[in-house]
């Protein structure tokens, strides 16, 4: 099932039918002990409309007042695209070895103000020349510390910035729209498969520039052993997202431009679509 945020309310989707939820309160909602019973339950009250009729809302980003976090080098590929950006500064070693350290990296990403949905814009840095976007799987784990759905983050990053020196990865990846997620959160009665994958396609003037897919499964570490150290010492009433990290790297001589378009799938959960816009 698949939970919508939306100008109009919060729908449920269900085998192409849409169930308008009759709350707006998205915190409480998405924090209900046995999330996917509940929403199973709140089909049989709701009338549904049709994918048509969904079509013409507005759907706005999954998340009310809880904060996006992510992880870092949690694939081969991270690290190596990680050292190769950070040889100059003499900061490529660090993340070598966080790669096979017992602590991953984990940094805050955003604030639920400063994050987009789908066909929304994302920003570029104007003091950035090597800006890039990151597709990953993004897990919603509850007050709890469970997982109990997931989304599509695209964690935009300025390269050049972060690999002049580590300690600049604040200002690489923190700024106003440097956070996509949507189209909406994914709540499965089981977790997802670790099969799935994930496509990103970036389009420039309608010519495609870039298309990688890679497995979910190429993850090194496991989606429950980030959010129980991002637990380790923090509270999340609201609940939290987490980036998962990436392993779709366009060419270290790629940097996207203002008007590209992204494109971000994976099939359980939808497509994530944000045009580049300079801030």
């Amino acid at each position: 099932m698949r939970l919508y945020n939306t100008t109009s309310g919060i729908y449920l989707e269900k085998q192409g039918l849409f169930y308008l939820i009759d709350t707006q309160q998205w915190n409480e909602l998405v924090n209900t002990n046995n999330l996917y019973a509940y929403l199973q339950l709140l089909i049989f009250t709701a009338n549904p409309i049709n994918k048509e009729a969904f079509g013409q809302l507005t759907i706005l980003p999954p998340i009310q007042h809880q904060e996006i976090w992510a992880a870092g080098v949690t694939y081969l590929r991270s690290r190596e695209a990680r050292m190769e950006e950070s040889k100059i500064s003499g900061g490529a070693d660090f993340y070598a070895k966080v790669y096979d350290a017992a602590r991953p990296e984990l940094f805050f990403k955003s604030t639920a103000a400063r994050c987009v949905g789908t066909n929304a814009t994302v920003n570029i840095r104007k003091d950035a020349n090597w800006n890039v976007p990151e597709p990953e799987l993004t897990l919603f784990a509850n007050a709890n510390g469970k997982i109990v759905g997931y989304t599509i983050g695209n964690d935009m990053s300025s390269r050049d910035i972060e690999g002049e020196n580590p300690l600049y990865l604040p200002q690489a990846k923190c700024y106003e729209k440097s956070a996509a997620i949507g189209p909406c959160l994914y709540v499965p009665e089981n977790p997802i498969n670790p099969d799935a994958k994930i496509n990103m396609q970036i389009f420039r003037a309608e010519a495609e520039l870039f298309s990688g897919q890679i497995s979910i499964n190429q993850m090194k570490r496991t989606h429950q052993e980030l959010i129980d150290y991002l637990f380790r010492s923090m509270d999340f009433p609201n609940g939290v997202y987490l980036m998962t990290g990436t392993c779709l790297v366009p060419p270290n001589e790629f940097t996207l431009a203002v008007g590209d378009r992204i494109s971000i799938s994976i099939a359980e959960i939808g497509v994530l679509t944000n045009t580049v816009a300079l801030k």
